[in-house]
C-alpha cells in the first residue's frame, strides 16, 4: 500500500466491532500498512483495552451491540486515561445522513469511514493522524502541551512558530496566526484549570474541526487560543477567523462573546519581523485591531497605520 509507516516500533491500532466482514477488511488493510492490530467486539471492553494499551489510533463500528459508536467516542474522549491526541475513526456501514456525521464529530471522532471505501485514502488519512498523535505525545513529554486541553501551551506554540517561520522563509511563503478569545463567565475563567467549562472545551473541539491538519493549535490563556496557519495569507486568515467566530457563536450559548484577532505575512522571506511577532500581533489585534468581517474579527494595525505584514 502507499502509506506504509516505516518505524522501528509499528503503530498500534485498536479495532472495535462485531461485523466480521468489515473488521476483517480493516484489519487486513491496516496490517498491510505496517500497523499492529488489536481487536475488541464490544465498546465496554474497548474502553478497558484503550486504557491499558494506549493505541495510536482507534477505529470503531458505529453500531456496536452494547454501546453506540458515538457514545463510545464520547466516553473515550472523556476518559483521563486515554490521550486526547488519540485519533478516533468511526466506521459506518452505510452512507449516513449529515446529522449522524456531525454527531460523530461532536462526540470526538476525527473521521467517519463511509462507503465507497478507498483503501489508499483511508491509509493516507490514518497515517497522517497517527503522525500527528505521535508528534503530540513527544511534545507532551517535552512539556510543550497544555495538560488540560492537550493543545500546545505557550512554550509549544513559540517553538512551532519558529519552526513554521523558518520553513516559510526558505520557501518564501505566507504564514498567518489567528487568536480566538472566548468570553466565558468570570467564575468559570478563574476555575478553568480545575474544571474546564464546557464552553471552553467546545471551543477546543471547534478549533480542531475547522483547522487543517497542517495548522498548529495552542492555548495562550484560560480561554484564549491561537492557530498558526502555514501557507495562509491575509484573506485566508480573515476567512478562517470569520469561520471560527461563526462556529463558536452558534455553538457556545454559555459564552458572552467571541473575539478573533489575526495577523498574516504575505512572504515570510521579505518580512521584517520575528517568528513570535505573529503571535503577539494576532493577540494584540483582539483588543486594538481594525474590525473586519463583522465586529468579532479584527486584524492587527500598527501605530503608524501601515500594514507592514502584508508588504
Amino acid at each position: 500500500m502507499s502509506d506504509r509507516i516505516p518505524q522501528a516500533e509499528p503503530p498500534l491500532a485498536l479495532l472495535v466491532g462485531d461485523r466480521e466482514q468489515s473488521t476483517q477488511w480493516l484489519k487486513s488493510l491496516l496490517e498491510s500498512g505496517g500497523y499492529a492490530v488489536l481487536q475488541e467486539r464490544c465498546g465496554r471492553r474497548a474502553l478497558e483495552r484503550a486504557r491499558s494499551t494506549e493505541p495510536d489510533v482507534i477505529v470503531a463500528d458505529a453500531d456496536l451491540t452494547d454501546l453506540a459508536g458515538v457514545e463510545l467516542c464520547r466516553r473515550l474522549r472523556g476518559d483521563p486515561g486515554i490521550s486526547s491526541s488519540t485519533p478516533i475513526l468511526l466506521s459506518i456501514f452505510e452512507r449516513p445522513p449529515r446529522a449522524e456525521r456531525l454527531a460523530a464529530l461532536r462526540a470526538g471522532a476525527w473521521e467517519c469511514i463511509v462507503p465507497p471505501h478507498d483503501a489508499d485514502e483511508i491509509l493516507l488519512k490514518v497515517g497522517a493522524y497517527v503522525r500527528a498523535k505521535r508528534d503530540a505525545d513527544g511534545a507532551r513529554a517535552d512539556g510543550l502541551l497544555d495538560p488540560v486541553t492537550g493543545l500546545y501551551n505557550r512554550r509549544g506554540l513559540a517553538r512551532r512558530a519558529r519552526e513554521l517561520w523558518s520553513q516559510a522563509r526558505r520557501e518564501r511563503r505566507p504564514l498567518a496566526c489567528v487568536v480566538v478569545a472566548l468570553d466565558v463567565e468570570p467564575a468559570e475563567v478563574s476555575a478553568v484549570d480545575q474544571r474546564v467549562p464546557s464552553a471552553v472545551m467546545r471551543c477546543v473541539r471547534t478549533l480542531q474541526s475547522v483547522a487543517r491538519l497542517s495548522d498548529v493549535i495552542g492555548r495562550l490563556g484560560p480561554s484564549e487560543f491561537a492557530a498558526l496557519a502555514p501557507g495562509t495569507d491575509a484573506p485566508g486568515a480573515r476567512r478562517l477567523a470569520a469561520r471560527l467566530a461563526a462556529s463558536l457563536e452558534s455553538g457556545a450559548p454559555r459564552a458572552s462573546g467571541v473575539r478573533c484577532g489575526y495577523e498574516a505575512v504575505a512572504n515570510v522571506g521579505d518580512a521584517p519581523l520575528e517568528p513570535l511577532d505573529l503571535l503577539v500581533r494576532a493577540s494584540g489585534a483582539l483588543r486594538t485591531g481594525r474590525a473586519e468581517a463583522g465586529w468579532s474579527v479584527r486584524r492587527f494595525e500598527s501605530e503608524t497605520g501601515l500594514d507592514a505584514a502584508s508588504a
